[in-house]
Order: structure tokens, then sequence, then C-alpha cells
């Protein structure tokens, strides 16, 4: 994966995807078995992606996006997309793009807390 343009940082349990202004589809392709692979061998409780240096969004990006989301949730993570942009939110509604149960933060900070919240919350019931 060409690693000067993505980031994944983990934080307190947590896989801090940074995904650069126009990702292309191989990057993409790698990074979601990347983050996969990275949740398999760490105890990892969520993947938030950061979208805020995201300008474009074409239907492969978006599908993969949605398709790692799921990946995630299937292995007992939760994704929150974080940062997005206006036009890139206005192009994800126009393809049609549904997040299911993921959520979405306007800035990784709010991403986070709603990690950690979610977290406390499960852990005392």
């Amino acid at each position: 994966m060409n690693t000067a343009t993505v980031s994944i940082v983990r934080i307190k349990g947590v896989l801090l995807v940074t995904l650069p202004q126009d990702p292309q589809d191989m990057v993409i392709a790698e990074l979601q078995d990347n983050i996969l692979n990275r949740m398999s061998e760490q105890d990892t409780k969520g993947v938030i992606l950061d979208l805020s240096q995201v300008s474009t969004l074409d239907s492969y990006f978006a599908r993969t996006i949605i398709e790692t989301g799921q990946m995630v949730s299937l292995m007992g993570g939760t994704t929150i997309l974080a940062g997005m942009q206006v036009g890139v939110a206005i192009t994800a509604t126009q393809l049609g793009l549904t997040l299911g149960a993921m959520r979405t933060a306007l800035e990784v900070d709010k991403a986070l807390d709603m990690l950690n919240s979610t977290t406390s919350v499960s852990s005392e019931e």
C-alpha cells in the first residue's frame, strides 16, 4: 500500500484511518484488506475513517467504504465516518449511498468520543 498517502494509526483501541484527497482504486482495495487484517491482529473496538482530506468520491470508493464498514461490524467493531466535506456528502447522496448502521461525525475528536461512549455503555451491561 502507498503509505505516503494513507495513514492507519491505533489510538486507545481504535484504528484511525486517514484517507488521501483523491485515493486511487488500488489504494482503497489495499486499505480495506489492511484495516481488516489489523482488526484481526489487535484488540480493536472500532474504525474511524477520516474523510476530511477527500475531495472526490466515485461509486467504487463509496461502495468500498460501505463494504468495509459492514465487514468491520461483522468482526465486532464499529465504523464511524468523520470529516466528510459538503461536496463529498452531496456526491454520496447523488450516488444513492446508504450508510446502514455506520455512524458519522463532523470531526475525528467527536468520532473518538462516540466510540468511547459506546464502549463504556456496552461494558457496563
